[in-house]
């Protein structure tokens, strides 16, 4: 009896993963394996109907979202615009501002971009730490938009007193899909905060690194400069 059950579990297991089996003995008039198993596949075909229709409904839920989230931005990046802050960070009461949008759509393309607006216009206020965390939680396709969102960071790092880790992180701006347009303005600046942190030997490789990879760029002037000056210092604290 126990083989037979085992044996029938079995069938019924390969008829299921294997779709053209099942097929197959659905339409040789197999009755019997139909009665049999009714139940079994009742749930089956019920389970397989019911990932459709979520699929679906999320689906539509996903989009719906999306829209709501991108005309709740229209408005909030019009007053981030017209550099009015609070109503693009809060609202207007008629409409929702970044740090709803963000927070409630969290998810959506729109709700991410939020972030980097409010991280943005929080820095403009001087909230540094409130701009490091939204800033952190943006996250881009776009090499040039995701490298100054770490920039940003550096920014609000530096701000808040963490010399180091902003150093660090424009560093990874500047390594972030590296381009003559930006990655040296990155490089100066990381260079700088490198310094804060009386890190002059490394101040003077990020200068060097604009003088070295960067040729063209208008940084170099003003990174050879810096660079004599980081050196000298180094040089002062050996």
């Amino acid at each position: 009896m126990a083989k037979e059950t085992v044996k029938k579990h079995s069938e019924f297991e390969e008829l299921v993963e294997n779709p053209d089996a099942l097929a197959e003995r659905l339409t040789t008039g197999s009755e019997d394996f139909v009665k049999r198993n009714k139940t079994k596949l009742l749930v089956v075909f019920a389970t397989i109907a019911a990932v459709v229709v979520a699929g679906f409904l999320y689906y539509n839920y996903k989009s719906t979202r999306s829209t709501e989230a991108q005309n709740a931005m229209f408005q909030a990046v019009y007053y981030f615009e017209q550099d009015s802050l609070g109503k693009a960070l809060n609202g207007d009461g008629q409409y929702l501002g970044l740090l709803a949008i963000a927070s409630q759509y969290d998810g959506t393309d729109a709700g991410n971009l939020a972030n980097f607006y409010a991280g943005v216009a929080l820095l403009k206020e001087g909230k540094f730490a409130e701009a490091q965390e939204y800033l952190e939680d943006f996250e881009s396709d776009d090499y040039l938009l995701q490298a100054r969102a770490y920039s940003l960071v550096g920014d609000a790092m530096l701000e808040q007193g963490n010399n180091k880790e902003a150093a660090d992180m424009y560093m990874k701006a500047a390594n972030y899909n590296a381009n003559q347009y930006f990655s040296p303005q990155y490089l100066m600046k990381a260079g700088i905060a490198f310094e804060a942190d009386n890190n002059f030997t490394a101040a003077a490789e990020a200068y060097d690194k604009i003088i070295t990879d960067f040729v063209a760029s208008n940084e170099v002037s003003e990174a050879k400069k810096y660079k004599a000056r980081a050196e000298a210092l180094a040089g002062g604290k050996n």
